[in-house]
């Protein structure tokens, strides 16, 4: 009886052991940015398309698309006169259905921070901050989808000779492409060229993040602080997340 019940102590302990050693291996992979081990093709396809599930409140007529990654729901709403007691707000959404965007860092590190703090839960960003940008984003993408440089379009417009007649489409489109290029550049310069971290020690591996690299990260490449941290080499640790939080915050309203 007691060689069965050490049998069984034994196998359940070996049993602790790999789930422990599976888990450690797991978390390794994703702070190295690996695939997960243990894992099937089957099972990461089941994730990514699980990820991408559209809100039940948008319909079905706005599918899944994990190229597209996370979205979000949102009620679009108008504004209309109500007699003469002032106006009204209604949700216009077709057949009363909520409308969807892509998530981006800003939707996933308030919702990490939602998970982790509970109650005690602060909003890390004012909507001031996230719509400069987002705005940023917006028109970085759309005028780098013009293919050509704000510089190449001025000199193109210089020596057009006009396009500023009445009725002329292409003047009109080259003023808003060299309007917009101006805009971001007014945005990168209240962005400024200060420095949100650097290595106090030159044999530091951590690399020097400026406040613009920050930025476009964030906003660009869809990072969150703790993604930006591991991509320029620095252990996300609480003291250097809260530097670069207090560093995208500032820069974010200099933007706005």
């Amino acid at each position: 009886m007691a060689i069965e019940t050490n049998g069984v102590e034994f196998e359940a302990a070996v049993a602790r052991a790999v789930a422990a050693k599976r888990a450690t291996v797991t978390q390794l992979a994703r702070i190295f940015g690996l695939p997960e081990p243990f894992t099937t093709d089957e099972d990461r396809v089941a994730r990514r398309k699980a990820a991408a599930a559209v809100p039940a409140s948008c319909g079905p007529e706005i599918i899944a698309a994990p190229a597209r990654g996370a979205t979000v729901r949102f009620a679009p709403i108008a504004v209309t006169p109500k007699g003469a007691e002032g106006f009204e707000v209604t949700h216009v959404g077709y057949r009363g259905r909520d409308a969807a965007r892509a998530a981006d860092a800003f939707d996933v590190m308030e919702r990490q921070a939602k998970r982790k703090r509970g109650e005690a839960y602060r909003p890390l960003f004012t909507a001031r901050q996230v719509a400069a940008g987002r705005r940023y984003a917006d028109l970085v993408e759309r005028h780098g989808a013009v293919g050509m440089r704000c510089a190449s379009v001025e000199a193109l417009a210089a020596g057009s000779g006009g396009g500023s007649g009445a009725g002329s489409g292409s003047g009109d489109y080259l003023d808003a492409v060299i309007h917009e290029g101006r805009v971001i550049a007014a945005m990168e310069r209240a962005i400024g060229a200060g420095v949100a971290l650097a290595p106090k020690r030159a044999s530091a591996k951590g690399r020097v993040i400026t406040c613009l690299d920050l930025v476009q990260l964030v906003t660009l490449r869809g990072m969150t602080i703790s993604q930006c941290l591991q991509a320029r080499r620095w252990a996300a640790s609480p003291i250097a997340r809260g530097a670069l939080h207090k560093a995208l915050c500032a820069a974010l309203d200099r933007m706005a």
